[in-house]
């Protein structure tokens, strides 16, 4: 090989670690597990669309790792500069581009999957792009974020079904979690107090608790209590039940729409999802909080990022969509893998 041509292979391999520092590649892994933790709430199967909403939230969540190292990248040639953008491995201008470019990549795709998509996927732009430039360094930041985080999934849910109100539990879960791995960030360059690690803790085990109770099968808004008799069912209504009654994973029950037809694994994966996603962040977390060190907090951080998956899987399992917990929950270990590599934080 020509002693140039191995240089100019080097170039290309320095410049794409470059990129893949700054979109923080490892993280990606925690994105499409939205929209299909999204799809499950509303027990509908995952098809084009919900594929559509996933290239949307890819390109979204993209847009604002970029948007965030650009807007951070005085304070980062100060605090990290080894970062791309203070280190000169991506110049300004292309970081700025590539943020513009992904935004309206991202706002197409939702558009392609329909308006009630387009209109989660706007808000949720806008919210990014408030966060990164704006909102980050003040109070409100942490709610930006969470926000940011629940619409994602609210995204996955308009995407395939057209409706959101049964996702919003599942939406405020993982804004719950988002929130509190946002607010123990706040601290990762300098350290600070045990307080925020500690909040994400106890965070983890409320979520993890609530993860673990049966799916309530209460009585339905405008419909008879649960477990009462059903109504005398017309030939029309009848032939209804007649094509759900086999029932699919996360599909609800014709003769009592407020219970879903789970699949028998369901409550077992639920619960072994669960225990994956406490313990994935219970150690590094305890660990910020005896000694909320910068390095010890990052790596709190990170677990708290990574921990997404097992929670979107264990909400799919929740749901029903044991199919997808289950692919979703394989994504783990190779964002974990990867994050050895490239930093997620």
């Amino acid at each position: 090989m020509h002693p140039s041509a191995g240089g100019r292979a080097q170039d290309r391999w320095a410049r794409a670690a470059a990129w893949a520092e700054l979109l923080r590649l490892p993280a990606l892994f925690t994105v499409p597990g939205d929209a299909l933790a999204g799809a499950a709430a509303v027990a509908a199967r995952p098809d084009h669309r919900t594929l559509l909403a996933i290239g949307s939230s890819v390109c979204l969540y993209e847009a604002g790792m970029v948007l965030n190292d650009w807007a951070d990248r005085a304070e980062d040639a100060l605090e990290r500069p080894h970062r791309p953008l203070p280190a000169g491995r991506v110049s300004p201008a292309a970081a700025f581009t590539a943020a513009c470019a992904l935004t309206a990549a991202g706002l197409t795709l939702a558009g392609r999957a329909g308006r009630p998509a387009l209109a989660v996927a706007a808000p949720l732009a806008a919210t990014v792009w408030s966060y990164d430039l704006v909102l980050k360094h003040k109070p409100v930041g942490p709610l930006a974020m969470a926000a940011a985080r629940g619409l994602d999934l609210l995204l996955g849910a308009s995407a395939t079904a057209g409706r959101t109100r049964p996702a919003l539990p599942a939406a405020g879960l993982l804004a719950t979690h988002t929130f509190a791995i946002t607010t123990l960030s706040r601290q990762e360059t300098r350290g600070g107090t045990p307080a925020p690690a500690l909040a994400a803790l106890a965070t983890t085990a409320g979520l993890t608790w609530w993860l673990r109770r049966p799916p309530t099968t209460g009585p339905r808004i405008g419909g008879p209590p649960a477990g009462s008799p059903p109504a005398p069912l017309s030939p029309g209504r009848a032939a209804h039940v007649l094509r759900t009654l086999p029932g699919r994973d996360g599909q609800r029950s014709a003769l009592h729409p407020s219970k879903p037809l789970t699949a028998p694994l369901s409550a077992p994966l639920t619960a072994a999802l669960a225990a994956a996603y406490a313990g994935t962040t219970a150690r590094p977390y305890a660990h910020a909080a005896l000694n909320p060190s910068a390095p010890l907090t990052q790596r709190a951080v990170g677990a708290g990022i990574r921990a997404m998956i097992p929670l979107q899987a264990a909400l799919m399992a929740r749901s029903g969509a044991t199919a997808g917990a289950v692919l979703t929950a394989a994504l783990a270990p190779v964002a974990r893998r990867l994050a050895r590599r490239v930093s997620v934080t």
